[in-house]
């Protein structure tokens, strides 16, 4: 006990000498009314009983906090980054009446600035909306600003955002917003990373976003956006990520899309755009993934040289309204890891080539019009097991002689019906004998009881074949 004693005292005397020494010049102090406005703007966010002054005396130095961090400026420190949310176990977590104050917005060398699950919808609280008027003070320092999973945060996405002009990343995802973007955003062009996801945003996608030359990711994916694509996003040559998914755009893909030549990521998923399929992608041969599903775009896979595309990973086009044959251009795609034409309309017969694909882990084909023999081999069938889905295309099956019925691809049936035609022309080259009773002899085979060997016996086998075979030619038709 006295060891302890000891060492407390010990720890108190280095911790005042410490104190002395930075009130002294050893350490850059803290300029008053920059601490004021820190401990205010925080108090505003995690709730009243939270007293800064007591708690964090020097959150630039000694006593630092959570989630804030701090610069040198002219010998003072100044706040460069606040974080407000539980991204770590001690960080500062937002009250339930969250809200922005004024004294935020006088951290004037502040650069970043993000909210993570702070403004939370529950039962009987209100929503908050950004503040409208301020954002210009931080014009002059604001890098970035972020804004993730604020469902209670609704309203309007202010247009004085538009005024941070050194702004290099702006994210607003899963929170409440709604309305339109704002026209003025294509004035940020130092723009880096947009993200404004899953919001319930509406309208059209801004032709002044085409400005922001040095966007490397845009995403505005999960909202309830209308109207076509710009052709104006051709002008986005930097570009790295367009994620436009789950929204309800429409209209026919622009020409200049193709113009977007360092693309690694198109997702333009969940949409209604049709038109067919655009031979400018083939200039994006950087592209690593290719999201189009769920879209009425209609056209055949063969408009495109899918060799250009060497780079491709996943390619997703299911439920797109395809049509035409599967063309072997695809098995030039070897570092393809995933192919979904499922829910189309394509036809012909699977060529066997598409399981030359180095490192394919997933083919899906199934609910399509494919036909004919599929001429995979058995250790394909057993490597991808039900990754390989061609199930639901009434007219494809796989020759039951060539590997067990267990080993077949799944729900895919055996071409049994094949070898039904074959009986069939078989019986009908039979020679057909007189049988004892034609001729009047009294030991005929059916007053022995026989009745499977007579002419009857063939006639009825004949009819049950030709019957098969006519149900067999209505389903191909």
């Amino acid at each position: 006990m006295g060891m302890k004693r000891l060492f407390i005292a010990v720890f108190f005397v280095c911790l005042g000498s410490w104190r002395s020494y930075a009130q002294e010049g050893g350490e850059a102090p803290m300029e008053k009314t920059e601490l004021d406005a820190l401990n205010s703007a925080i108090q505003g966010f995690v709730g009243n009983w939270w007293n800064g002054s007591d708690l964090y005396p020097d959150p630039c130095g000694w006593t630092p906090i959570q989630g804030v961090s701090c610069d040198i400026f002219d010998g003072l420190w100044y706040v460069t980054a606040l974080n407000i949310g539980p991204t770590h176990d001690n960080s500062l977590s937002c009250a339930p009446n969250a809200h922005f104050r004024q004294q935020l917005f006088e951290l004037k060398h502040l650069k970043s600035l993000s909210f993570f699950s702070c403004f939370v919808s529950t039962k009987g609280s209100n929503s908050v909306s950004l503040p409208t008027d301020e954002w210009l003070k931080l014009a002059g320092s604001l890098e970035s600003l972020e804004f993730r999973s604020n469902d209670g945060l609704t309203g309007k996405i202010p247009a004085s955002l538009g005024s941070l002009s050194n702004l290099q990343s702006l994210v607003l995802l899963n929170n409440g917003f709604v309305g339109e973007i704002p026209e003025n955003f294509g004035g940020l062009i130092k723009l880096k990373r947009l993200v404004i996801a899953g919001n319930s945003l509406t309208g059209p996608i801004a032709r002044n976003l085409g400005r922001l030359s040095e966007l490397l990711i845009l995403d505005l994916s999960r909202n309830l956006l209308s109207g076509s694509l710009p052709p104006s996003l051709g002008n986005l040559t930097s570009l790295l990520k367009l994620d436009l998914n789950d929204n309800k755009l429409s209209g026919i893909l622009p020409n200049e899309i193709g113009d977007m030549g360092n693309l690694t990521l198109l997702d333009l998923s969940n949409n209604s755009f049709y038109g067919g399929l655009k031979q400018s992608f083939e200039k994006m041969s950087s592209l690593e993934e290719v999201i189009l599903s769920n879209n009425p775009i209609g056209g055949e896979l063969k408009s495109i040289n899918w060799k250009s595309l060497e780079n491709l990973v996943i390619l997703d086009l299911s439920d797109m309204g395809l049509k035409g044959d599967i063309p072997d251009s695809l098995s030039a795609l070897k570092r393809l890891r995933f192919l979904g034409l499922s829910r189309n309309n394509l036809t012909g017969n699977p060529s066997p080539k598409l399981a030359t694909l180095p490192v394919i882990s997933a083919i899906y084909l199934f609910r399509n019009n494919l036909s004919g023999d599929l001429k995979f081999s058995e250790k394909f069938y057993g490597k991808m097991g039900r990754r390989f889905g061609a199930w639901d295309n009434p007219n494809l099956c796989y020759p039951i002689g060539t590997l067990a019925a267990n080993n077949g691809p799944y729900g895919v049936k055996p071409c049994q019906e094949e070898e039904e035609d074959e009986d069939v022309i078989k019986l009908m080259k039979y020679p057909v004998k007189k049988t004892n009773f034609e001729t009047g002899n009294s030991n005929s085979a059916v007053s022995k009881g026989c009745c499977g060997l007579g002419i009857e016996g063939f006639w009825w086998k004949f009819v049950g074949k030709t019957l098969a075979m006519v149900l067999l030619t209505n389903r191909l038709l």
